[in-house]
């Protein structure tokens, strides 16, 4: 079935962690998603114009490059080793969702002690990244034997293949449960949102504006707090300083307390104990720290 072209269409991975946390920032963004059966390859959002295309991961490049999607959600590792096939970009990078982070690493045999790269000169090295993992190591000065597998890369050394293997890690159990372990970072991934480079018509411009809106409001109070106190004059110049990620907070006098003033801010990072008994110590007081449910930036 061809797309529906009088919607906006987004490709996210079919199953697996970032199909859950992409639909989860859609939802997020205030989008009711219709369920999709085990077999769909698409569905919609019933209350904005999008249509969701659930396809492989390693597919969503090409879908946004050739113009099928006008966004999509993929990892780094994905769309970097797919950009270093192309002889021009084809797509740009909007923002970094901040899930869905791991490792590309090179893991050698736990047997193996006192590592250093060079140990990789002549050696075969395992990988579904070979684009990603040539360029580390002409970087590095590197000359290697790349064996390209599409899965279970970690096997590789048990079965002979290689004796190095470079693959995505997250928490390190699969490695550690082959025998292996990681020695080298090659490339740091998250989930990324992108968008095709090929000119859509001002109507979808406007949509995809307005969808973009929404999600960096989404990212933008995922670690946001608002914050609000009350403080003597004398002490806001060191107070606003301690607030962390927080642009000139809003100042208001307290009615029936002369020099004293209510501090109202929103801070893009990470508010702990730490910081509110710092505040406490400058002088701040009724400190209230409160979640953020929606922000347009």
């Amino acid at each position: 079935m061809s797309p529906d072209r009088s919607r906006l269409h987004i490709a996210i991975q079919k199953s697996g962690r970032l199909n859950d946390r992409s639909r989860q920032l859609l939802r997020d963004a205030g989008l009711k998603l219709s369920e999709a059966g085990r077999n769909q390859l698409t569905t919609r959002a019933d209350n904005f114009p999008l249509d969701l295309m659930l396809v492989r991961d390693d597919d969503i490049p090409t879908f946004v490059a050739d113009g099928v999607c006008e966004l999509g959600i993929v990892g780094q590792n994905v769309l970097e080793e797919y950009a270093l096939g192309q002889a021009a970009p084809r797509f740009e990078e909007v923002a970094r969702l901040g899930f869905g982070s791991c490792a590309l690493k090179i893991a050698a045999p736990e047997s193996l002690d006192c590592f250093t790269l060079s140990m990789l000169a002549g050696q075969r090295i395992a990988t579904s990244y070979p684009r990603l993992l040539q360029r580390f190591l002409v970087q590095e000065g590197i000359e290697a034997e790349i064996v390209t597998m599409r899965g279970a890369v970690e096997l590789a050394p048990r079965l002979g293949i290689a004796r190095f293997i470079c693959d995505l890690v997250s928490t390190g159990a699969t490695l550690e449960a082959n025998g292996l372990a990681p020695v080298a970072e090659v490339f740091h991934s998250e989930a990324v949102l992108v968008r095709s480079l090929k000119p859509i018509d001002a109507a979808h411009a406007e949509k995809a504006r307005a969808l973009l809106m929404r999600i960096e409001g989404v990212i933008a109070t995922a670690e946001a707090k608002y914050i609000v106190l009350n403080a003597p004059e004398a002490a806001i110049s060191e107070i606003s300083a301690i607030l962390p990620g927080a642009e000139a907070p809003t100042v208001v006098p307290l009615v029936g307390r002369p020099g004293h003033f209510a501090v109202q801010a929103v801070c893009q990072e990470s508010v702990f104990w730490e910081t509110l008994e710092r505040l406490k110590a400058a002088g701040a007081s009724a400190i209230l720290v409160m979640p953020i449910e929606k922000m347009m930036l």
